[in-house]
């Protein structure tokens, strides 16, 4: 069974090219194909072209797109307020 790869940043810069290459090459290390790479904050246009070009499949998920999942699967994010949304129920008027 093979292993996928992970790294996971919290960086106020953008993630680079390079920094994604040394990842690809710690993959290559362990004999796994695919990887992820999670930084809080975002990838450089050349760090994610170069994910594009290779041959083994690197997730990128930057601080946008993990807010949105944290949010959307509830991890780490509180409540604040929740809404109702009401339509008129015709059936209740029918005779």
């Amino acid at each position: 069974m093979e292993i996928p790869g992970y790294q996971a940043k919290r960086w106020r810069k953008p993630v680079g090219r390079q920094e994604i290459q040394a990842f690809v090459g710690s993959l290559e290390g362990r004999r796994a194909r695919k990887g992820v790479f999670i930084t809080t904050s975002q990838f450089t246009r050349t760090a994610e072209e170069y994910v594009r070009t290779i041959e083994k499949k690197v997730v990128l998920i930057d601080g946008k797109r993990l807010t949105g999942l944290m949010i959307d699967h509830g991890i780490g994010v509180t409540d604040l307020t929740t809404y109702t949304i009401k339509r008129v129920d015709t059936d209740y008027f029918a005779d």
